[in-house]
C-alpha cells in the first residue's frame, strides 16, 4: 500500500519494489506493463506511470552474480549494466563465455 501524500510528498528511488521473475516472459510482461506510461531506467531499474520504482529482475541474475567464479560473475555483471530491462538469455552467454 502507498500514500498518497500529496504534492509536497514524492516518490524517489530512495524506495522501490523489487520484484524476482522466474522467466523471461514474466520479465517481459511486467517491463511492458509497469512502463506504460512511465520510464526505463538501467540495470532492471524502472519507474511507473505514478513515479514510484521498480526492479524487475530474474532470479537467474542473483544466482549467477553470486558464482563463485569472479570472472563468471564479472562477465553477467558487465553484460547487465548494458541493459534497461533484463534479458536471460544475454545474460547466460556472458555467464557461459570462456
Amino acid at each position: 500500500m502507498a500514500l498518497n501524500g500529496g504534492p509536497q510528498f514524492k516518490f524517489t528511488e530512495a524506495v522501490s519494489f523489487a520484484v524476482d521473475c522466474k522467466t523471461q516472459e514474466e520479465v517481459d510482461e511486467l517491463w511492458e506493463k509497469l512502463t506504460k506510461g512511465g520510464e526505463e531506467s538501467q540495470c532492471g531499474w524502472l519507474k511507473d506511470r505514478y513515479g514510484l520504482s521498480w526492479q524487475i529482475n530474474p532470479t537467474v541474475l542473483g544466482e549467477m552474480l553470486a558464482d563463485k567464479d569472479p570472472k563468471k560473475a564479472g562477465r553477467v555483471m558487465a553484460a547487465m549494466l548494458k541493459m534497461k530491462k533484463i534479458d536471460i538469455k544475454t545474460l547466460k552467454k556472458a555467464y557461459e563465455q570462456g
